[in-house]
């Protein structure tokens, strides 16, 4: 028998299951409508914005570092342009050091080279290209090019480099500039000026290159281009020129810093001269220096140890950074103290024995049997130790440390270098703080003073310090910021500006006072019994210096004799002068390490420095006028160079001996 099917059931049956179908078409549809409505609708400007990234590439463009010139226009540091062949690490396909084998079949890479990368790649950061050569010739590049598509990860870069064209010459003055580490990023990325980095490679490490690194960085710019889905870029959209960075023009004569550089020959030392009427730093010597082109692209390991393990200490900051005790050169601060104090007058005379005893301790002069009656005018022509002796008693620390604070002692000069030192301008409160640890020790006693007042002791200033001091004393009171840069030239405007427009105060000084010290200071270099007379003969402009003599070491009672001390223990020698005395153009201050006599080798320098500053006259025989340090009788001088020790509290330090004329 058929079985008959139920039509209208079957037909029902498809319509509910076209029905649900159709609904679930509907659905899926309403949900693809509602996506692309989110998407195009809603979302439409945020990844449009993404379509236009991955489209559009914002490309830094480095500006040119400025330059630095000295107060004549000559170019101490410039730029130039270079290949560099540089590696990614973090795009490498293979292992480094077979990627670097490679290389070296193609480009010469020395082993200096792999270890100079090695350690540049473990400053840099991670996703930074690192330098394995510079400076490639034209056929290297060649060569590489055509390889090229073998070493993904490895480029041919065109980089502006820097360059210090008169190499060891002001190096402390200038600095160097080195690649960005980790913790230079670090510093950049917390700093408001983040943007301004970004594509740039070096940063200032050290002197002015460091100080005025917002001045010669410029301002970064910025090109929009179109690139393919492979990264690469077809066209420019639009551009905005990077700003080049400001110009420095020094306050240095550069040609009297070689002057005196070259009269230090290979003696240590330091020495600042400033033009006391506007506070320009004319010269800044720091002995021995160090070429700073080795640190431009990294420096290797091999010089990188002989600086800093070099007895010479090449890479410290003297004038900046050492202090030394300044000796008979206080003397002249210490008399105008005692005017100013109205405790001496000009006329007022002592008689010297040769001695000063206190308390049961006697206290030398440098001359035996004294000096006779003295006044105040002798006592700095001739340098007598035993009428400061008595003046620094009566002033008693307090009043010295009062008045030598006014002339900027124990203070920075704000000169614009990083890391200067305040040196020790002592006092009770300070003897207290430096040996809190040490109850016996923190008393002053009269034994302290007398040191003191000869510029032993626990005195030890820079040269920078001393330097401005004297350029006070030569400018009657008024005190000029010394300053390295003269002029800020601004890369874009090419604007200038003063950096130091007007003076900073005035110590108020009596100027019959000042002319009484500075009458003496002449005499020092004009007079028969002065101590800086043989130097300064027959100039045919009138200065006004102080010679000075400092132990590094206490002798503990007794005599010096430079052939039975270590040669790094032997004494310093300074020498602070101006001139012309009337008018006076420069002002300076030096050491000349363990060298011995003021007179003998830190005069005849500060001589040079003189006729060829004031006259154009340049020595006659370039290069080393003194002895070679330790071949030369007592005035030999080491090969360490350190910044000098104070004597011990419990015993004052002997006297100076001064300069024979």
């Amino acid at each position: 028998m058929t079985e008959l099917k139920d039509s209208d059931r079957e037909i029902h049956r498809f319509r509910m299951r076209l029905t649900a179908f159709v609904a679930i078409v509907f659905v899926f549809f309403g949900i693809l409508v509602a996506r692309f409505v989110w998407l195009q609708v809603i979302k439409y400007s945020d990844y449009a914005a993404q379509a236009e990234d991955n489209r559009i590439a914002i490309v830094p463009i480095v500006p040119t570092r400025g330059l630095i010139v000295d107060r004549n226009g000559v170019v101490l540091a410039r730029n130039y342009s270079a290949y560099t062949l540089e590696i990614t690490p973090s795009k490498l396909r293979a292992n480094l050091d077979s990627v670097i084998d490679e290389l070296s079949t193609l480009i010469e890479v020395t082993p200096r080279d792999r270890k100079r990368f090695k350690r540049l790649m473990e400053e840099s950061r991670s996703f930074a290209s690192v330098p394995l050569r510079t400076r490639l010739t034209d056929d290297e590049v060649g060569r590489f090019a055509a390889q090229s598509f073998r070493f993904p990860g490895v480029e041919v870069q065109a980089r502006l480099f820097r360059q210090y064209p008169l190499g060891e010459t002001a190096s402390h003055v200038i600095g160097y500039i080195g690649r960005i580490n980790q913790k230079d990023a670090k510093a950049i990325d917390a700093s408001e000026d983040a943007a301004n980095y970004k594509g740039t490679d070096h940063i200032g490490k050290e002197g002015l290159e460091k100080s005025y690194e917002s001045h010669l960085h410029g301002r970064t710019g910025y090109e929009k281009v179109i690139k393919t889905a492979g990264g690469r870029a077809v066209s420019t959209l639009s551009r905005t020129e990077a700003t080049p960075g400001s110009n420095l023009i020094l306050s240095v004569d550069i040609e009297l810093q070689k002057v005196v550089e070259e009269a230090y020959g290979e003696y240590k030392g330091a020495f600042v001269a400033i033009e006391p009427e506007t506070g320009d730093v004319l010269a800044y010597v720091s002995r021995p220096g160090y070429d700073p082109n080795l640190f431009v692209d990294g420096i290797d390991s091999q010089n990188w140890n002989e600086l800093n393990t070099s007895e010479d200490r090449p890479m410290m900051n003297r004038p900046l950074s050492g202090t030394y005790p300044p000796g008979s050169t206080f003397k002249p601060f210490m008399a105008l103290a005692a005017l100013e104090q109205g405790r001496r007058t000009p006329s007022q005379a002592i008689a010297d024995p040769g001695y000063f005893i206190l308390g049961g301790h006697r206290f030398n002069d440098d001359k035996p049997g004294g000096h006779g009656l003295v006044d105040m005018h002798d006592s700095i022509v001739e340098s007598c130790d035993t009428y400061y002796y008595q003046l620094g008693n009566e002033m008693g620390i307090d009043g010295i440390q009062a008045f030598m604070k006014e002339f900027g002692f124990g203070d920075k000069t704000g000169i614009d270098l990083e890391h200067e030192k305040t040196g020790v301008l002592p006092s009770k409160e300070w003897k207290r703080e430096r040996f809190k640890r040490n109850r016996a020790a923190q008393k002053w006693v009269g034994g302290d003073t007398i040191s003191v007042s000869i510029g032993q002791g626990f005195n030890n200033y820079t040269m920078l310090q001393l330097a401005h001091a004297t350029a006070i004393l030569a400018n009657n009171g008024v005190v000029m910021k010394p300053h390295l840069v003269k002029i800020i030239e601004d890369g874009g405007t090419r604007a200038r500006t003063l950096t130091v427009p007007k003076e900073s105060r005035r110590v108020a000084l009596k100027p019959e006072n000042i002319e009484v010290i500075k009458r003496a200071l002449v005499g020092v270099t004009t007079e028969p019994t002065g101590t800086g007379r043989i130097a300064f003969a027959n100039t045919p402009y009138i200065s006004a210096g102080k010679t000075g003599t400092a132990q590094v070491i206490g002798l503990k009672g007794q005599k010096y004799d430079a052939s039975r001390i270590a040669e790094r223990f032997r004494d310093n020698a300074l020498y602070i002068a101006f001139a012309p005395a009337d008018k006076p153009r420069i002002a300076l201050a030096m050491v000349v390490e363990n060298a011995g006599f003021g007179a003998a080798t830190a005069a005849p320098i500060a001589r040079k420095a003189m006729d060829y500053y004031l006259l154009g006259k340049r020595p006659a025989v370039k290069g080393q006028p003194l002895p070679k340090p330790g071949t030369a009788g007592p005035h030999a001088a080491p090969a360490t160079a350190p910044a000098q020790p104070a004597p011990t509290p419990a015993a004052p330090a002997a006297p100076t001996k001064e300069e024979q004329p």
